[in-house]
């Protein structure tokens, strides 16, 4: 009984030492099949142990790259040429100064409602030498308003026209507005203006000075570069 006894025994203890070396194995082969990735600046690097750790400043953890964005590329664009509608009517006075052959406007002036882009005042002057009821006029004028000027030109199509065949009569005044340049915002602009208008001629005698009143609706387009 006691040799079976101890027999049995020993049996049990080989039995037991031999499932603690294979579990250690298993456990030795599980633990060599872990892997842990290692980072350091852009530098990777693979550790595999038992119980795996990174070196010395290496660290598991994945560092966040920093994208610095590109600058953006501002490209300076020269300013488009636009054009711009205009649509003013001007009342104000014009001073004249008749002879026996010709007309002299020798100072226009006028004060401007509507879309007028901030050009609220006329000035100008012109001439006429009319030898019948319907006769072409020279004329320019400046609109300006807010530091910006605009030169306009009156174009050969233009003319005054009495609605009697002598004075006093009511004139009207028909044709195109050159834009001939200007200052400010207006520098190198061009287009043209319609123009119409109309003032009293009250005057009988050659050599007669007159201010009567004035109205002239200019609408078109300014085109500025």
């Amino acid at each position: 009984m006691k040799a079976n006894t101890k027999a049995t025994a020993v049996k049990i203890f080989i039995a037991f030492t031999a499932l603690t070396v294979v579990s250690a194995n298993v456990s030795i082969v599980n633990a060599a099949t872990k892997t842990i990735v290692c980072y350091k600046g852009t530098v990777t690097k693979k550790v595999t142990a038992a119980a795996p750790k990174c070196p010395t400043g290496y660290s598991t953890t994945k560092p966040v790259v920093k994208v610095t964005p590109k600058p953006a590329t501002t490209t300076a664009k020269p300013a488009a040429a636009g054009s711009t509608a205009f649509s003013g009517t001007y009342k104000g006075k014009i001073s004249m100064l008749w002879s026996a052959s010709d007309v002299q406007a020798t100072s226009v002036t006028g004060a401007g409602t509507g879309t007028i882009l901030g050009l609220d005042t006329l000035s100008g002057s012109g001439s006429s030498a009319p030898s019948s009821q319907c006769d072409s006029i020279n004329g320019s004028g400046t609109l300006s308003g807010g530091g910006n000027t605009l030169k306009v030109t009156f174009d050969t199509s233009s003319k005054a026209c009495g609605a009697e065949g002598a004075a006093p009569t009511l004139v009207n005044i028909t044709g195109t507005a050159v834009i001939n340049g200007g200052t400010g915002k207006y520098a190198g602009a061009t287009g043209t203006l319609k123009v119409t208008g109309s003032f009293a001629v009250n005057s009988t005698e050659a050599g007669t000075k007159e201010s009567t009143a004035l109205t002239l609706t200019l609408v078109g387009n300014i085109s500025t570069k």
